[in-house]
């Protein structure tokens, strides 16, 4: 760490010490660790932010001090004043980056005593994660929490100096705004001036974004709070840190040199990692014809296959019912688990049901045979041009699903990612980058009874066909090992084009006024051709810190069922503020 004036009267940071300080007095400032006695004599592990370091006091070279060390209870904040010097010969601690040196004691001042904390503020603690959210700000006194937190710090730096290298600005848009179209429930604050109305808080600055480019900014990024009201999971959360940006006078191959070049920067300096470049391509139809996705983990084969003109002519009922009512039959091969037993196996089948599927066929290829619970109802041809299809060879096993299309590619989706991680087939350490393009402009909405936006009503799409079934779009994901970062597009920026997708998705003039007046009218006063692009940094950066839930890369997290325990939000309001505003609650369940 490099001098600085530290507050406190503090000379150094408790893990900034090396050997090279050996020989100096020092003021340290910190919490207890650990602490150990030692024939008499006091150690105290001492940290703070930078790590710990170890505290000797010695009852014959300072009473006053030792005595402070042995009444301090652990996670006491103490104040340290004594001598930097190296651990006697054979006690040097090679795992801290402290471990060559020692501060003897000249004097101790507790200045807050600890109770003692509700589980050990230490890494690789096994306690419920309740319990560490109620007291968050012990669970971020962990190193491992600690480093987490700087990482994160750092890698924000990294891509604000990379952005402002390329020219692009950052530009604040506001936090309460008017609920449009994203694709997620907003949540929506009311106004106490405007009674009967309600601001929604952004679950992404779309539309200023783009209206940033009519006004000539040109390049514009920004780190931004986004706040969407969906279903928790492991990597998505409420609240969440995006990074956002647009072009002017940019097509897609801009969007995608700045962003590989953005996440090789980030891989390099991080991880030491140097990414390949370009990032393949896939269309959205590619992807889900081989691996039943939009968001493909490549790190691994077992590609699907579509057989269904194998059983154009089979007398398997199942799966020609299926492909009358225009499904189709599809599967994949995984490698070695034809040798699996038959529980093995048939506990497949619940796996796919409970991702959609209706069934489940599997067969095994095994000594030159093959088993299957229906294999007296397929053909040996059937088996023959299924195994020629997937690949499938002796020891193997084949998965079929005949089902409709959606159904079939989210299932398979789902059992290929298992089998992957059943047979130990994904490795380590590896980062496939993929670019996924050319998605649907609109997709069939059952809720609404008409089409909607993919992406958002504001995406160009790749030539004149509106027609929603073949429409495709100028838009792109970046996905990384299976899980997408991000999403972007280029942007229409025709007014005739405009009318026309709003009509296909019924959107009235009316409507469009209603809800994207601003953008229309601006777009009357010159609009730039643009794109753009926005992804999650939390996820991100939970990749790079080998974390498996986002909550452990965010400050002060909400619960999958969305509580914050530590300050018991979300309350109920007072009846004044209740009054104040207009409001009031109905009964539950209405």
């Amino acid at each position: 760490m490099t001098e600085q004036r530290l507050a406190g009267g503090r000379t150094h940071m408790c893990g900034s010490l090396r050997a090279g300080d050996a020989g100096g007095r020092v003021v340290l400032a910190g919490w207890v660790a650990r602490r150990r006695d030692h024939g008499g004599v006091v150690f105290l592990d001492l940290r703070d932010r930078e790590g710990p370091v170890q505290v000797v006091a010695h009852p014959d070279d300072a009473p006053e001090a030792f005595r402070a060390a042995s009444e301090a209870k652990l996670e006491s904040v103490v104040l340290v004043r004594g001598e930097v010097r190296l651990r006697p010969e054979g006690t040097a601690n090679a795992g801290l980056a402290t471990g060559e040196v020692e501060v003897a004691a000249g004097d101790i001042e507790v200045l807050s005593m600890s109770d003692t904390p509700p589980f050990p503020v230490e890494d690789d603690v096994q306690v419920e994660e309740a319990l560490r959210l109620t007291y968050r700000y012990l669970d971020l006194r962990r190193p491992e929490m600690t480093g987490v937190l700087r990482l994160r710090h750092r890698m924000f730096g990294t891509v604000r100096q990379f952005f402002d290298e390329r020219g692009f600005v950052d530009v604040e848009t506001p936090t309460l705004t008017k609920s449009t179209p994203e694709g997620a429930r907003d949540f929506l604050v009311p106004s106490r001036l405007q009674r009967g109305k309600v601001y929604a808080l952004p679950q992404s600055p779309q539309m200023f974004k783009q209206l940033l480019m009519v006004a000539g900014l040109d390049r514009y990024y920004q780190i931004v709070r986004c706040m969407r009201d969906e279903d928790l999971r492991a990597d998505r959360h409420w609240e969440f840190t995006q990074l956002d940006l647009e072009m002017s006078f940019a097509s897609e191959e801009d969007v995608f040199e700045v962003l590989e070049s953005l996440f090789a920067r980030v891989w390099r300096e991080y991880l030491g990692v140097e990414i390949r470049v370009p990032f393949p391509r896939l269309t959205y139809d590619e992807s889900v014809a081989r691996f039943g996705t939009d968001k493909p983990d490549t790190r691994f084969g077992m590609e699907l296959a579509d057989v269904t003109t194998a059983f154009g002519a089979t007398a398997f009922r199942a799966f020609a019912s299926a492909i009358e009512r225009g499904g189709c039959v599809a599967g994949f091969a995984a490698p070695g688990a034809g040798t699996w037993s038959r529980k093995e196996l048939d506990a497949l089948v619940p796996e796919a049901t409970a991702r959609g599927a209706t069934g489940l066929v599997w067969i095994a290829l095994e000594g030159g045979q093959a088993r299957s619970p229906v294999l007296s109802h397929i053909s040996p041809e059937e088996i023959a041009a299924v195994s020629e299809a997937t690949g499938a060879g002796d020891g193997d096993l084949v998965l079929l699903v005949a089902d409709q299309p959606g159904r079939v590619a989210v299932a398979l989706d789902g059992l290929r990612r298992l089998l992957a991680a059943r047979l130990g087939l994904v490795p380590e350490r590896r980062w496939d980058f993929l670019w996924i393009t050319e998605f649907p402009v609109f997709e069939w909405s059952e809720e609404e009874a008409r089409w909607v936006a993919k992406h958002h009503p504001f995406t160009s799409p790749v030539s004149d066909d509106l027609e929603p079934e073949t429409a495709r779009a100028r838009a792109y994901d970046i996905v990384l090992n299976g899980i997408e970062l991000g999403s972007g597009s280029v942007r229409i920026h025709r007014p005739d084009l405009q009318r026309r997708v709003f009509e296909v998705m019924g959107i009235t003039g009316e409507e469009a006024t209603d809800k994207f007046g601003h953008m229309l009218e601006a777009f009357r006063f010159g609009v730039p051709p643009h794109a753009g692009f926005a992804f999650g940094l939390d996820r991100v950066l939970m990749l790079l810190s080998g974390k498996e839930n986002i909550r452990d890369v965010i400050a002060f997290p909400k619960t999958s069922s969305g509580s914050e325990l530590l300050t018991g939000a979300p309350s109920e309001p007072s009846q004044e503020q209740l009054d104040q505003l207009g409001m009031r609650f109905g009964p539950l369940g209405r």
